[in-house]
This record gives C-alpha cells, structure tokens and sequence, in this order.
C-alpha cells in the first residue's frame, strides 16, 4: 500500500519558512510523501515590485540536496515556487570516493551523489558533503532543515559503501560545508548556533557531537557577502532512539558571555563597555566573558550576541544584527534593546529563549516518551513554535499539550517509518468501513 502524499497549507500559523523546513526534513527522514502549497504565503516582499512568499534560494539549496539525498521525484522545485511536490524514493546515498575512485565509480554514473565518501586506508573515516549557494542566505536556516535527517538518518546502515562492516552498526562522522550568511537579518546566526543551540543539543540531548568552523563569514548587511559554514558531526548509531528529556528548573545565571563584532576597535571597546555596564547593574555577582570579538571592516556592519549560563546547564539568548550605518547613537540603542531583550526573557523564567522554542520541537517529536520544555510564565508557545508542532503532529503523529510537554513518537534510527505509517492507514479505513456498515 503506497502512501498518498500528505497536503500541507503553507499558510498554516507562522506560514513563512518554518513550515516548510520542518516539513522537508521530516518527510526525507520518514519518507512520507508531501505537497505543500501557498509556499511562505504570510510573507511580505521585502522589495516593492519582488513577489511575496514562494521559494527563495536558500529554502531551494536545502531542498535540492534533501531531493538529491533521497532520489525524491519532486514538481515545483524552484525559485519563487509557490507549491512543491516532495516524494523521496531512496533509502541508500550514492557517494563518491574521496580516495579511490574505482571503490564507487560504477554507482555514481547512475545516481546524483551528495556525499564523498574518504578513506583512511580501508577504513571509512568521514562522509563529507557541500551545499552551494550564490547568495548570503542564512547558512544556519539551511543547517536546520536538514540536521534532523543528517543526525536520525543512520547512514552508516548502508552496507554496500562500508567494507568489512556489514554486520556492525558503526556511526560514520560526518562533515557539511554550507554556504551563504553566517549573519542574516531574521536569521540565527553562527555565534547562536555555537554558543546556545549545540551546547544544549550535545548537554542536554546527548547528540554525540557537532562542531564547527567559520571558513568565511557572510553577511546580508553592509555590502552582501557569501561565506561558508563547516560542520562536523556524528549522527546518531543505527537502531538508537533519542531518550525522553526535560528541561525544567533552570536554575540561576552563573555567567553571561558577550560576542561582539562590529567596525573597528574604537566601536567594539566603547559597546562593549555599554553592554558591561547594562548587566552588571542586572547581575552585578556574575561573571561575564567575551568569546568573539571581531573586526567586521564594514561601517554598516554590526552585531551583538549576549548568552546568559545558568547552574542548571541551560543558556538563553538575545541578538542584535544592525543592518544600517552605525552612528553616534548606535551602540547605545543596540546595548539597550539586547540587554532589555535578555532581561524580559530571564524574567520568564523559561529554559529556554523564545527562538530555541521551536528547534527543539522536532527533538521531542521524535524522542521515546514524554518530553518537557518550560518555556516560562504561562508556558507561552511563539507562532513558530506552534507552527512547528503543528507539522510535526501531521507527519509523526506527536502530541503536544498546553504546558509544552510532547508524547514523541519514538523513532528508531535508521527504521521504515512509513510502514508505520501504512499501518495506521489501513486501521482508519477498516474504521471507516464499520462505521459506514453500522450506518
């Protein structure tokens, strides 16, 4: 029994890119066929005389390598597309190798091959892998689409392209190199992603490992600028499940740490003494650390990252990317509103910030049992939160309640998820068919 594709309303809550995203990493990862129509159809045009909504090149770079990774058959995969048709037929990658050729050559004049597969001797040490893009769209908001599938995907269940361990469950590292903006306006940047997203992922989730390196920053402010990204991870062993997890009782803030990149020492020295003085006179026995503090070269080019620690292992986030010319006023304004911002989410009393809230949607809904974010006063849920759990019930069957908690759907790595699927599909229609005899 094949399965029909699953139709997704793209103006559903949040209706921007969120949706789309989650929804393409999860249909390559369970396999379940999905259409999406009024693609992004909530978001404005950013230009008078540009349409609105539809697929912009960096939501085409992460669907193009998902499509490539998984054979997917797909229809209206391009720029400004307003629907997409997202079928993935392979369960094996085809791979090229970095070291031998002959090792692959005969796969790879038949399939589109994403990874290249290097050997250190006999051995396969790494698969490596690079998505390529002309513009300084947001290399983490690619990174986020398609981790779920590089972490769950159990690449190392292949048993043709790893000699003499075909009866051994061995976890492959595994190195991304993405291009683009490492910071973008509405977009997290690199230093969130190093400094709050994958110390709570590898702390508190136990991912075994990401890393990563800033080959060349790319900015969307000042004059644009396309950089790259290197990540290197492992994914998770095949036949593992993610555990149930908690994040309650956030404890207190232990440290604050303070990344600055802005034009010139002048403007760097004088914000940052700005920002000291906001938090010490907010935290006034808590230590504070500078772990970036970087020359950007552009006078339109500025940004501001302020981390709080806590005692219980969590850290929050608030940003400030200054996408115009910076003047007298300027780091005044830029301490005010992050340290403010900070403040108002510390005064929450969440585990987490507003914009880790919704990545960490797509863990609890593949996680085994019952798994718990407090994200504050009255366990508020931002749009893109909502959005995100809304996709991840139509796709995995995940439930979530009012408080944040989620009954995940135990994922197990590297499994047929649309047998699952099927399963569930033929209960409802023999429901359907006694419901409609006892009619």
């Amino acid at each position: 029994m094949s399965l029909n594709p699953l139709s997704l309303n793209g103006r559903t809550l949040e209706g921007g890119g969120q949706l789309l995203r989650l929804a393409l990493s999860l249909s390559a990862l369970t396999y379940i066929p999905i259409r999406i129509w009024d693609i992004r159809a909530n978001r404005a045009a950013r230009k008078p005389n540009q349409p609105a909504g539809g697929l912009k090149p960096a939501h085409l770079a992460a669907v193009e390598w998902l499509a490539k990774a998984t054979a997917a058959e797909t229809q209206g995969m391009g720029k400004g597309s307003s629907e997409l048709h997202f079928k993935p037929l392979r369960r094996d990658l085809g791979t090229t190798s970095g070291q031998d050729e002959d090792r692959s050559s005969a796969q790879a004049t038949t399939e589109v091959s994403v990874w290249q597969d290097i050997y250190d001797g006999d051995r396969l040490s790494r698969r490596d892998t690079r998505i390529p893009l002309s513009s300084p769209g947001s290399v983490c908001l690619i990174l986020q689409a398609i981790l779920p599938y590089l972490l769950f995907h159990a690449l190392d269940a292949v048993p043709d392209l790893i000699q003499n361990q075909r009866n051994r469950a061995v976890s492959v590292p595994i190195r991304v190199t993405i291009e683009g903006g490492t910071n973008v306006s509405k977009s997290p940047s690199i230093e969130y992603v190093n400094q709050v997203l994958v110390p709570l992922l590898v702390e508190k989730l136990s991912v075994p490992t990401i890393t990563t390196k800033i080959i060349k920053r790319g900015w969307s402010s000042g004059r644009a600028d396309v950089g790259a990204v290197q990540f290197d991870l492992k994914p998770f062993a095949s036949g593992s499940r993610l555990s149930r997890f908690e994040f309650t009782c956030r404890g207190d803030v232990i440290r604050l740490h303070v990344s600055i990149l802005a034009p010139g020492s002048s403007v760097r020295n004088s914000l940052r003494d700005k920002v000291t003085k906001k938090l010490l006179s907010h935290h006034p026995d808590v230590g504070i650390s500078y772990p970036v503090d970087e020359d950007t070269g552009n006078g339109a080019r500025l940004y501001l990252l302020i981390v709080a620690e806590t005692s219980n292992g969590y850290r929050l986030g608030r940003d400030c990317l200054w996408d115009r010319k910076v003047n007298a006023s300027t780091l005044e304004t830029v301490a005010t509103i992050v340290t403010k911002e900070l403040e108002q989410e510390l005064d929450c009393g969440g585990c987490v910030d507003e914009y880790m809230q919704d990545q960490l949607v797509v863990f609890q809904a593949l996680a085994e049992g019952r798994s718990i974010v407090d994200s504050g006063k009255d366990n508020h849920a931002s749009l893109h939160t909502q959005t995100a759990r809304w996709v991840a019930e139509q796709l995995l069957g995940s439930t979530f309640d009012e408080r944040g908690s989620c009954s995940g759907c135990g994922f197990k790595v590297g499994e047929d998820f649309t047998e699952r699927s099927t399963q569930q599909a033929v209960k409802e229609s023999v429901a359907d068919l006694v419901q409609m005899k006892i009619s």
